[in-house]
């Protein structure tokens, strides 16, 4: 068990010294930045459906899967508690119709535990919800600096979840979570002079910043049947009920200096706006309702293919603090089909046969419209899960690997399309707290 923890933390560390910016995306400049998957790199590489639920894997998505069934490998007197922990890095080919760029990020994903109490289960960890990392620059006629954005931060949620195993076919579950964070962002808009063209010596920027924290819930429900002797379905449904976030802002404007070639800025004097006159100084951010339904068939411990379908009812949205930025929002949704294979879950000789297969496809509609043109996203995944350890409690140990490539956007509308390739990595670590003494 010692070794299992600090395997975990110095997983965690790696992850976080690594992951500085969590993403690089232009479209992190509206909102609360790009909606972070909720969800493991196992639902990740099979196109991110939720629906498959067992013992030795943690689902994210549904709380729900944390009741379950006792295992017969432990006697029927318990299941495994599960350690996971992942992170992943981006490479983002951003194509505009003046030209194109390359950019990387990296992240860290979720940090979560599991641990069954008979019927109950119970989980908790820390996931990050939105993230917000641009750097956006708009060019004159003569491709002189124009203007220029900036921005980082975003939204965390740490969760506690309890599922409960109703009977062989249903489970129900509830997540409890606090999001808290905060997004930064800057502004400067050129002046020049009029007679030569030259740069001005001083410059204006604006400053603002956003502290958000607010409570949500989201309700799961799981359903299986064994429909044949050997077919299985899984199916699962969520709903998380709209709420808001509280956000405490500020906003400064500041008179620069700012050296175009190397793009530093220094500061000659700064000014407080008065948010409390315009009452922006405390806002509500509204997080839509959301709903998820899927469902999928199976042989156990040999394959599963599954679909799921997300709505997400963003047509509401609305940021107080900066107005519509020139966009404007429809409701999202979103399809994912995804499945897994595993040759011989048991197999002695080859290690490969115990290897699980995954794979999977989704489209995205965000929501987002931007020069009225709808911000679409398509992705690929696939990945392969690796069993870590011996048989024995060891054996549900696991290493997880996944890519996803796609895109984002569109460089229509004088738009950025995003083309992008994801690499994830996770440990998910199995271990049996609860085992029944006998005596002689």
């Amino acid at each position: 068990m010692i070794k299992k923890l600090i395997l975990v933390f110095i997983a965690v560390f790696a992850f976080k010294s690594y992951a500085q910016d969590g993403t690089a995306s232009p479209y992190s400049f509206y909102g609360i930045g790009s909606l972070k998957f909720k969800g493991t790199v196992e639902n990740r590489s099979m196109g991110g459906i939720s629906v498959y639920t067992d013992s030795i894997h943690l689902n994210l998505r549904n709380p729900a899967s944390y009741g379950g069934e006792n295992l017969e490998v432990y006697g029927n007197e318990s299941r495994p508690v599960i350690f996971s922990v992942a992170g992943s890095h981006s490479r983002l080919n951003l194509k505009s119709q003046n030209g194109e760029d390359e950019l990387k990020s990296s992240t860290f994903d979720y940090l979560s535990m599991g641990i069954p109490l008979g019927r109950l289960g119970i989980g908790f960890g820390l996931i990050p919800y939105s993230s917000v990392g641009y750097k956006l620059e708009t060019r004159n006629n003569d491709f002189s600096l124009k203007e220029r954005f900036r921005g980082e931060g975003g939204v965390n949620r740490t969760y506690i979840s309890a599922g409960y195993f109703i009977n062989k076919n249903f489970s129900v579950g509830v997540d409890v979570n606090y999001n808290f964070g905060n997004i930064k962002n800057s502004t400067i808009i050129l002046d020049y002079d009029s007679s030569d063209g030259t740069l001005l010596e001083f410059q204006s920027r604006e400053k603002n910043r956003s502290d958000l924290a607010g409570l949500s819930l989201n309700f799961g429900l799981t359903y299986q049947a064994m429909i044949t002797d050997k077919l299985q379905l899984k199916s699962g449904f969520t709903y998380t009920p709209e709420t808001s976030l509280n956000s405490t802002n500020e906003r400064s404007f500041a008179t620069i200096l700012f050296n175009q070639i190397t793009g530093q800025e220094a500061e000659v004097n700064t000014i407080d706006a008065n948010l409390a006159a315009q009452g922006l100084d405390e806002t509500k951010f509204v997080l839509p309702s959301k709903y998820s339904l899927g469902a999928g068939v199976g042989q156990p411990r040999m394959w599963f293919v599954g679909a799921e379908y997300t709505f997400q009812n963003t047509k509401n949205f609305k940021n107080e603090l900066y107005g519509d930025a020139g966009v404007d929002y429809s409701n999202s949704s979103t399809i994912a089909l995804g499945g897994f294979f595993i040759p011989e879950y048991n197999s002695f000789t080859s290690y490969f046969k115990r290897m699980v297969y995954r794979g999977g496809v989704r489209y995205e509609s965000s929501g987002l419209n931007v020069n009225n043109t709808s911000i679409d996203e398509f992705g690929i995944s696939f990945g392969v899960g690796l069993p870590v350890g011996r048989a024995g409690n060891d054996f549900f140990s696991n290493a997880n690997i996944g890519f996803e490539f796609g895109k984002r956007g569109t460089t229509d509308s004088n738009l950025i399309q995003e083309n992008f390739l994801n690499f994830s990595l996770s440990l998910s670590l199995n271990d049996r707290w609860f085992q029944k003494r006998r005596y002689d």
